[in-house]
C-alpha cells in the first residue's frame, strides 16, 4: 500500500493526515475489483474459508461492506461500478432477505452507502433498478432480526426507504421498532449490552451507537440526535480510553477481525457534533488504530484485508465469519465525510489518555476498570462485569490488553481443582484503583475477586467459597505478548507456582501480577505487601507508600484507600 510521506507538524504522533486515509481507501477499494464477478454483483475473495451462511451470501457481504468503503470516499467511478452491480444484484443475482439471515446485515451497508451517496448513485438509477432495489431491501422491513444488534439493520433500511417515500408507514414502524428494542439494552452512562446478558464490547461503537446517530443525523431529526448525540458523547469518554499510545484497541470480544471499525465511534463524534474529545485526539485515535493495523500485516500482498488481527488468524473467527468479514472495518472510514478543512482534519494531534498519564479508570455500567500506564502507553482492561452466554475467551477471562490476546491455556483465570470456569459474572463494585465481581466456576463454588492496581502494578484477590476442604487451586495471570514483560508472584495462601488449597471454609489467596513494557521495572514482589486480618480484611502496603483496606466476603467486597500526601483519606465501598 503505497501512501504519502508522514506529516510530522500536523501529526506530530502518527504523521497521518486525511491524505493517508484517502490513499489507505482508495488502494482498498482497488485491490477487491479484480474479485467481482462480471456483473459485479458478488465480490469472492480468496481462499478456503466459507461462513455458515455459504458463498452466495458471502459474495453479496463482499459487495455490501465495500460499498460502504466507496460511498464513504465518495469515489464517482467507483459509485459506477457498485451501480452496474446494484441493478445486477437486485435482477436476481443477490438472495433475497429472510428471518435472522446474514443478506439482512448486507441490507443495512447497502442501504447507508445509498443514503449517504444519493446524489451520487440512486438518483442516477434507472426507476425500474430503483423500484428492483426498494422492494429487494423491503423485506428487511419485516425480517425478524437476532435480538441483538441486529435489531438496527431493519432501522437502517427503513431510514433510507422513508427518505425516498418507499412505503413510508413501514418503513416508519421498523424504525421505530427496532429504536425502541434496543432501549431495553442500555444500561447508562453510554453503554448498551448487545442483547440480553452482560455482552459488552466493541459492537456498542460500530453498532449499538452507530446506527441510530446515523439515522437521527441524515433524518435531521433533532430530538433523536439529542438523545442518541448524547449518549454517544458519553461514551466517548470511556471508549477513548480503550486505545494504546501504538494505536492498538484493547484485544477483547467478539468480532475483531474488523478492526480498525473501532475507529468509526470517534469519527462519528465529529461529525455529528456529539463528542467531548477536541478535534486533534479524534484524529490521533483513529489515525493511530488505522496504522498500527495496516503496519502489522491486515493487509495481505494483494492487498486485501486477512481473517484476523494482525495477519490471519483462525482463533479469533466465527461461524459468521466469512472471506468479506473484515470489510466491516469500512466504517473506520466514516471520517472521510468530514470535507477537508473541518478541524478534525486540521488541528494539530493531540495525545491519547494512554499517553498523558497513569490511569485507573472506572467504567461502571460494564464494570471494568480501565488501566493505563504512560511509560510504556499500554492499556488493560480489567473485567469484572462483561461475559457471554457461554464462557468465551474473549468476554469471560479477569483482564485483557493493547498487547496481548487470550491464550488457549487460560491466563487471566482462576481453577477451583481443576475447572477454570466463570459464568454467570455478578458485578460488586468499581472504583478509583479497583474493581470487583463475583463468579460461579461449579454447581456450589464461587469466587469473588478483587483488582487492585499501582501504577502498572496489580494485587489480584480472590475469595474461594463453596469448594470441598483441601480442593486445589490455582490463578494464572498474564500471556506473553510482542514487546511485554508478564509477571505474577504470589502474595498469599500460594505457593511459587501459583497454587493452593482450600481451608475448610471461604478461603482467600491473593497474587501480584503486572503487565509492562518498562525496560527495567522495579522486582514485582518489592512492589507490594498484602497482610491478612481478622474477619477477612487484607490490607495491601503499596511501595510508594499508599495503602488500601480490603474487606472481602462471600459476594460482598469493600475497598478503603488510603492516600498520603496531599490528597485527604477517603473511602470507596461497594457492596
Amino acid at each position: 500500500m503505497q501512501l504519502p510521506p508522514d506529516d510530522r507538524i500536523l501529526s506530530p504522533r502518527t504523521g497521518w493526515t486525511r491524505a493517508h486515509w484517502e490513499a489507505a481507501a482508495d488502494a482498498l477499494l482497488a485491490a477487491v475489483e479484480p474479485y467481482a464477478t462480471a456483473d459485479r454483483a458478488l465480490y469472492h475473495f480468496p481462499g478456503d474459508r466459507q461462513s455458515v451462511s455459504g458463498r452466495l451470501s458471502d459474495g453479496l457481504e463482499g459487495y455490501a461492506r465495500t460499498l460502504l468503503l466507496a460511498a464513504f470516499r465518495r469515489d464517482e467511478t467507483a459509485l459506477g461500478r457498485y451501480a452496474d452491480g446494484l441493478a445486477a444484484g437486485v435482477a436476481g443475482a443477490w438472495p433475497r432477505v429472510g428471518h435472522r439471515s446474514q443478506p439482512l446485515v448486507e441490507a443495512a451497508s447497502i442501504a447507508l452507502a445509498l443514503r449517504l451517496t444519493r446524489p451520487l448513485l440512486w438518483d442516477r438509477l434507472d426507476d425500474a433498478v430503483r423500484q428492483r432495489a426498494a422492494a429487494w431491501l423491503g423485506d428487511a422491513l419485516t425480517a425478524e432480526p437476532w435480538p441483538c444488534n441486529w435489531e438496527l439493520f431493519p432501522v437502517t433500511v427503513g431510514g433510507f426507504l422513508g427518505s425516498i417515500g418507499h412505503e413510508p408507514e413501514a418503513s416508519r414502524k421498523a424504525v421505530d421498532r427496532g429504536l425502541e428494542r434496543i432501549e431495553q439494552w442500555y444500561v447508562g452512562d453510554g453503554w448498551y449490552t448487545d442483547g440480553d446478558g452482560r455482552k459488552f464490547d466493541y459492537y456498542n461503537g460500530w453498532a449499538m451507537h452507530l446506527y441510530p446517530v446515523l439515522h437521527a443525523w441524515l433524518a435531521d431529526d433533532a430530538e433523536l440526535l439529542a438523545r442518541y448525540g448524547g449518549r454517544l458523547s458519553r461514551h466517548l469518554q470511556d471508549y477513548a480510553r480503550l486505545f494504546a499510545a501504538d494505536g492498538a484497541p484493547v484485544h477483547q470480544g467478539r468480532s475483531l477481525t474488523y478492526r480498525f471499525a473501532t475507529t468509526a465511534p470517534l469519527w462519528l463524534g465529529a461529525l455529528t457534533g456529539h463528542t467531548p474529545l477536541p478535534p486533534g485526539e479524534t484524529r490521533r485515535l483513529a489515525s493511530g488504530a488505522l496504522r498500527y493495523f495496516l503496519e502489522r500485516g491486515a493487509v495481505d500482498e494483494r492487498g486485501l484485508l486477512t481473517l484476523g488481527w494482525h495477519g490471519p488468524d483462525p482463533a479469533l473467527l466465527q461461524d459468521y465469519s466469512g472471506p468479506a468479514s473484515p470489510y466491516w472495518a469500512s466504517k473506520g472510514f466514516l471520517g472521510l465525510l468530514l470535507p477537508a478543512d473541518h478541524e478534525v482534519w486540521t488541528a494539530t494531534e493531540e495525545a491519547g489518555p494512554a499517553e498523558r498519564s497513569d490511569a485507573a479508570y472506572p467504567v461502571a455500567p460494564p464494570n471494568w476498570l480501565l488501566h493505563s500506564t504512560a511509560p510504556d502507553g499500554l492499556v488493560r482492561l480489567h473485567n469484572h462485569g462483561s461475559e457471554e452466554v457461554r464462557y468465551d475467551p474473549y468476554y469471560t477471562r479477569l483482564a485483557y490488553s493493547t498487547s496481548t490476546r487470550p491464550a488457549p491455556s487460560y491466563d487471566n483465570t482462576v481453577f477451583v481443582g481443576d475447572d477454570p470456569n466463570r459464568t454467570d459474572i455478578e458485578p460488586l463494585g468499581v472504583g478509583d484503583g479497583w474493581a470487583a465481581s463475583r463468579h460461579a466456576v461449579c454447581p456450589g463454588v464461587r469466587v469473588t475477586s478483587v483488582v487492585l492496581v499501582h501504577g502498572a502494578v496489580e494485587v489480584r484477590i480472590h475469595l474461594v467459597a463453596g469448594a470441598e476442604p483441601g480442593t486445589p487451586v490455582r490463578v494464572t495471570g498474564w500471556p506473553g505478548g510482542d514487546g511485554v514483560r508478564a509477571e505474577l508472584v504470589p502474595a498469599l495462601a500460594l505457593d511459587e507456582d501459583l497454587k493452593g488449597t482450600t481451608a475448610d471454609g471461604p478461603t482467600l489467596f491473593a497474587a501480584l501480577a503486572r503487565l509492562t513494557g518498562e525496560p527495567d521495572p522495579a522486582e514485582l514482589a518489592a512492589t507490594a505487601a498484602v497482610r491478612a486480618r481478622e474477619g477477612g480484611e487484607l490490607v495491601v502496603q503499596w511501595a510508594g507508600g499508599e495503602q488500601a483496606r480490603v474487606r472481602v466476603g462471600d459476594g460482598l467486597v469493600e475497598v478503603t484507600i488510603v492516600r498520603r500526601g496531599p490528597k485527604e483519606p477517603g473511602p470507596t465501598m461497594a457492596a
